[in-house]
């Protein structure tokens, strides 16, 4: 028996007529409008910064400079101290990388192996959290930072502010307890009468098997942490330990720097990021398809 393939269009208006030929036309038409909706933020911000402040304000705007700038790439560096805050920005992303990998895989572990009493409503509890707004969370959550229950500590103004309120992540939990329950437990069962303890089961069985879904959920917190805004800005008031999302905003509100020099900041805060994710993309997309199926 021969399997069907289904789609939105069958083969048979595929083939009545110029079905296919439609098809094509709209399908490459909706790929390239996509790609503009994704690809023109970029280009004007990278080529904006090559112009002139009075070229970058012109209308109708020009799609290429008439005069090229590099040096503003340089300028930008230097008045705008990118080095520093990016510097700044990696250590909380790093830091936050690590805090959330370990609260995530434990928290995990725990709902799709352990099976502790409850742990479905927990579980649902966490996924119902997704559904709150984030805007929604900031006012608790600044308070919670600015004076902790319990201890009376302030956090404000250290990592600590960012890395703690971010260490739960429900999305992430959810894929990592996901992918740990297609670990089968005839294979844990087995290096259990071995000796094996719970932990050295997670450190030597469930991790070497979940690399893919780890380096997706690693992806996804430092770039989470690089290009959050709203969070530090609220509570990273002192400017020597800003990130560079903050301290740009805080520097175009000076107004002394350039249209032209902040388009040149914000391309070269993009630079990691970009990278990053054209180096490990094949990485997400095998990590969320393997969460995904069944073993």
């Amino acid at each position: 028996m021969s399997s069907m393939t289904r789609s939105l269009i069958s083969e048979a208006d595929l083939r009545r007529g110029h079905g296919r030929l439609i098809y094509r036309l709209v399908l490459g038409a909706m790929a390239v409008a996509f790609v503009l909706m994704f690809i023109g933020p970029l280009y004007w911000m990278v080529i904006g910064a090559f112009k002139t402040p009075i070229e970058l304000a012109q209308t109708p705007p020009t799609i290429l400079p008439t005069e090229w700038h590099p040096e503003t790439y340089l300028d930008a560096w230097n008045r705008l101290e990118i080095g520093r805050y990016m510097v700044n920005t990696a250590f909380y992303a790093l830091g936050g990388w690590l805090i959330q990998l370990i609260v995530d895989v434990a928290a995990a572990y725990a709902l799709s192996k352990l099976r502790p009493v409850l742990g479905n409503v927990v579980l649902g509890g966490m996924l119902a959290s997704l559904m709150l707004p984030a805007a929604a969370l900031l006012v608790p959550a600044y308070l919670t930072v600015a004076e902790v229950p319990i201890f009376g500590v302030n956090l404000l103004n250290t990592p600590w502010a960012l890395w703690l309120p971010g260490a739960a992540n429900a999305f992430n939990i959810y894929v990592l307890k996901r992918f740990f329950d297609q670990i089968p437990n005839d294979l844990l069962d087995s290096a259990g009468i071995d000796g094996a303890g719970r932990f050295r089961l997670l450190w030597h069985i469930i991790l070497p098997l979940s690399r893919p879904v780890l380096a997706v959920v690693s992806i996804f917190a430092i770039i989470g942490s690089w290009k959050d805004f709203i969070w530090p800005l609220l509570v990273l008031q002192d400017p020597e330990g800003q990130t560079i999302s903050v301290a740009l905003s805080r520097l175009a509100e000076t107004g002394r720097v350039t249209n032209n020099e902040m388009f040149a900041g914000l391309a070269i805060a993009s630079i990691p990021m970009v990278v990053l994710f054209m180096i490990f993309q094949r990485s997400i997309l095998n990590g969320l398809s393997a969460g995904a199926l069944k073993g």
